[in-house]
């Protein structure tokens, strides 16, 4: 008999309907119904691409006993981190206060008011490796439930109030924007922590961390400095050879259980493979390496074919786990290679790509590149071209026999600021690329959201899925999708992208700013109230809600001359000074707003001829890789005729036959530039 999670959206949640424990959504009447029993809430959160959710679920949540153990002694609470990630960050922090570290699932034992006093990640079904079983931990705690009330309160109070205090966030806020010097302590920081063999940061497990390679390449675009090139072309280029990508259909796992990126966590993320996509690209303009776009290219090509909803929107993730076992869709053996190409194509495409008879993963292998191509082109005696053209062609007949496997189950939510993630890499991928079906893409998905994700009063909503919307939309939503719209604006000069912007930003200023401290919170002034409103400084999956938010603000401010927009992106530099100042490794996006601020490179405004192709104007003059640079258009037909950006564009018409660019700084204008 299903549980209440039937009638739930959420495929992570549905995937719990059937299981014998009673769970309930989180809610007012979860709770009120463990006041009325006298029961402490469990709270289990995960997400459906999730190998140990699975796991857990397998061994506990689908055991009769265990099942009716918890369905006696506790209220039981499923939460989709996806769609509640104000929950997840709030609980997320508790986990990481009792126990030093976190992940999913996510177990968490509250009292009556929501106030957490014990928790942890998976717990076995038996004791195991040292850890004690789920059981014996529920018996703990019934038992301390009934016997120690007041010692529970009593902690559950002290963890409380340490969640509220760091909600607050960073202490008082001091009177001076952190000044541009701290953007290169950051980046020294940074540099200590690169692995100098295997790229990437610290040791295993390994994470991609975009957002610290894309602040390295922004800096090193406008210094010139070598060794954050350097470091950042090894961690992209042992990521794009390790089995952490996926050679075979495209886009990149989670991460790399390993230090050296071969063996992944095999679910892949639209987040993930959005921002990486993103840095793939900025690393081909800075570097002028065609590799980088290459796997960028990849990336996107992946989203397209495989994640795009037939309603424009783009799915959520894509699980590690298929027939029950972590990675099976993925992994090959020689035989099955060999049956596919032949022999001779198919014992040097298992030579190159590490598929071997003892494996590399359980048995069996991994496809990666432990050789750059060039060195086996040289071995084989064979044009790069040729063997590169040659093994494209294997890799689409492998995909094709590996599509008949049964596939990894999807999650199709569509989430807005995982979409505006990229919305905002087809954009610009669209330019540098010269890639018309990004474009379309990015459109498509955007109209998407601006169409079909808001509720009646025009507000954003956070998820979509099976024709409805729901969920108030969170900061990031707002700031992510504002973003995108500035990218989308930049490759298409269509007015209604910054006017769309414009109003998010608004939204920010409104309903998420801190007006006495400054900075962002999570969760909008009129969602409903959880034991703490948080504010979101440092980087996880995600870029940091107040970094979005400032960054997105300082990029209108100076293409509007509105200086509301500036302020708060100013007041929020300031609210997070003690971060930036004491945990640059965690907020790499907060320092790249830091960098915005300080390293202005002007406003560019582009006046095309009547006629003249945008797309192919923009692709001119903004394929180069130019960090803070405003953009502005003028368009002959007096399209852009609203008060947007009127002061940069006042006066400026094309003189040409194609188009004229003005140079600007502070709204004061060079000599145009007829027919650049």
């Amino acid at each position: 008999m299903s549980n209440q999670l039937a009638r739930s959206l959420s495929p992570y949640l549905l995937q719990h309907q059937d299981n014998p424990v009673d769970w309930m959504p989180w809610g007012d009447e979860a709770f009120a119904q463990a006041r009325q029993r006298d029961v402490p809430v469990f709270l289990s959160v995960g997400y459906a691409a999730c190998h140990w959710c699975h796991v857990m679920a397998h061994e506990s949540f689908e055991n009769e006993e265990v099942g009716a153990y918890l369905n006696e002694h506790f209220v039981c609470v499923k939460v989709d981190r996806e769609e509640r990630p104000d929950i997840d960050q709030i609980y997320m922090n508790a986990v990481q206060l009792m126990t030093g570290h976190g992940g999913w699932p996510m177990s968490v034992f509250l009292d009556h008011d929501g106030r957490p006093f014990y928790a942890g990640t998976y717990w076995p079904v038996t004791p195991r490796g040292g850890m004690p079983s789920f059981p014996q931990v529920l018996d703990a705690l019934v038992d301390a439930w009934a016997q120690r009330r007041d010692s529970i309160a009593s902690h559950a109070g002290e963890i409380t109030a340490a969640l509220q205090q760091l909600a607050i966030g960073t202490g008082a806020t001091v009177d001076q924007v952190p000044g541009g010097d701290r953007v290169g302590v950051a980046v020294e920081q940074l540099l200590k922590t690169v692995d100098l063999t295997w790229g990437g940061f610290g040791q295993a497990p390994k994470f991609p961390h975009a957002t610290d390679l894309e602040l390295m390449l922004r800096v090193a675009m406008r210094t010139g400095d070598s060794r954050l090139i350097n470091a950042a072309e090894l961690t992209l280029d042992k990521m794009a050879a390790g089995g952490i990508r996926d050679h075979i259909g495209g886009g990149f796992s989670r991460y790399s259980v390993d230090g050296q990126w071969l063996v992944p966590h095999f679910e892949k993320m639209l987040y993930d493979n959005a921002l990486l996509a993103m840095v793939y690209t900025r690393a081909s303009q800075v570097t002028g390496h065609s590799r980088h776009s290459e796997v960028a290219a990849e990336i996107l090509d992946y989203i397209q074919r495989d994640m795009l909803d037939e309603s424009g929107g783009i799915h959520c993730s894509e699980d590690a786990d298929s027939e029950g076992v972590e990675g099976k869709f993925y992994v090959w053996d020689p035989a099955e290679v060999l049956e596919v190409l032949g022999q001779a194509r198919g014992r040097r495409f298992c030579q190159i790509y590490d598929i071997s008879e003892r494996g590399n993963f359980e048995g069996h292998s991994i496809a990666n590149l432990p050789r750059p191509l060039a060195e086996w082109a040289t071995e084989l005696a064979i044009p790069l071209d040729q063997l590169e053209s040659e093994l494209a062609a294997d890799r689409e007949q492998l995909w094709s026999v590996r599509q008949r496997r049964i596939k990894p189950q999807r999650d199709d939510k569509i989430v807005v600021a995982w979409n505006a993630l990229a919305i905002r890499a087809f954009a610009v991928a669209s330019v540098v690329l010269g890639r018309d079906d990004y474009l379309r893409t990015a459109i498509h998905a955007a109209d998407f959201i601006l169409d079909s994700m808001r509720d009646d009063s025009g507000k954003l909503l956070h998820v979509y899925r099976d024709g409805t919307a729901h969920g108030t939309a969170f900061v990031d939503d707002h700031a992510l999708l504002a973003e995108a719209m500035i990218e989308l604006y930049d490759a298409t000069a269509d007015e209604r992208w910054l006017t769309q912007s414009v109003g998010l930003a608004e939204e920010l200023v409104g309903r998420f700013m801190d007006t006495e401290d400054g900075g962002f919170y999570y969760t909008a002034s009129d969602a409903g109230a959880l034991i703490t409103r948080n504010k979101d400084w440092h980087d996880g999956s995600l870029v940091s809600g107040s970094a979005a938010a400032a960054m997105v603000l300082l990029k209108l401010s100076r293409l509007t001359g509105e200086t509301r927009f500036a302020q708060a992106a100013t007041d929020t530099l300031r609210a997070g000074e003690t971060v930036i100042r004491t945990q640059s490794r965690a907020c790499s996006a907060l320092i790249s707003v830091l960098d915005e601020l300080h390293h202005d490179p002007g406003e560019l405004v582009i006046a095309p001829a009547a006629g003249a192709d945008i797309p192919s104007i923009a692709r001119q003059v903004l394929a180069a890789y130019q960090p803070g640079l405003s953009v502005a258009w003028v368009l002959p037909d007096g399209s852009d005729a609203s008060p947007l950006a009127a002061a940069l564009r006042a006066g400026k018409t094309s003189l040409g036959e194609s188009f004229t660019l003005y140079r600007c700084r502070d709204f004061h204008c060079e000599s145009p530039e007829i027919d650049p």
